[in-house]
C-alpha cells in the first residue's frame, strides 16, 4: 500500500534551519514534492522533484533558503529549509505523482502524506 510519512518539523526560531523528510513506499514514483498550507488559505507548491532525472523545482519564495534533494536507496525525499521566516510557518504536505513533469496544482497528486507542523518564531 503506497505510503507517503513525513519527518522532521517542529518549532525553531527565525534564521534557524529544519530538514523535513518524506519516505516513500509501496510504490515509486516520478514527481514528489512539497506543499504547504496556513488555514483559511490555499495549499501552494514549495518545491518538486522528478525522481528520474533529478529537475527540481523551487518556489521564489524559498529558493534562495531552501533546497530539494533525494535519496534513491531509502526512497526519501528531503526538503532543506535555512534561514527560516515567521512567514514560513505552515503544515507541510509530502505529495506524489507517476508524471514525468513537477505539476503545481494539489489537485494533480495523486498521493500525500497527513502533513506536518513547522513552527518559524519571531
Amino acid at each position: 500500500q503506497v505510503q507517503l510519512v513525513e519527518s522532521g518539523g517542529g518549532l525553531v526560531q527565525a534564521g534557524g534551519s529544519l530538514t523535513l523528510s518524506c519516505a516513500a513506499s509501496g510504490s515509486t514514483f516520478s514527481t514528489m514534492s512539497w506543499f504547504r498550507q496556513d488555514p483559511g488559505r490555499e495549499r501552494v507548491l514549495v518545491a518538486g522533484i522528478n525522481w528520474h532525472n533529478g529537475n527540481t523545482y523551487l518556489a521564489d519564495s524559498v529558493k534562495d533558503r531552501f533546497t530539494i534533494f533525494k535519496n534513491d536507496a531509502m526512497n526519501t525525499m528531503y526538503l532543506q529549509m535555512n534561514g527560516l521566516k515567521p512567514e514560513d510557518t505552515a503544515v507541510y504536505y509530502c505529495a506524489a505523482i507517476r508524471s514525468f513533469l513537477i505539476k503545481t496544482s494539489p489537485g494533480d497528486y495523486h498521493y500525500w502524506g497527513q502533513g506536518i507542523q513547522v513552527n518559524v518564531s519571531s
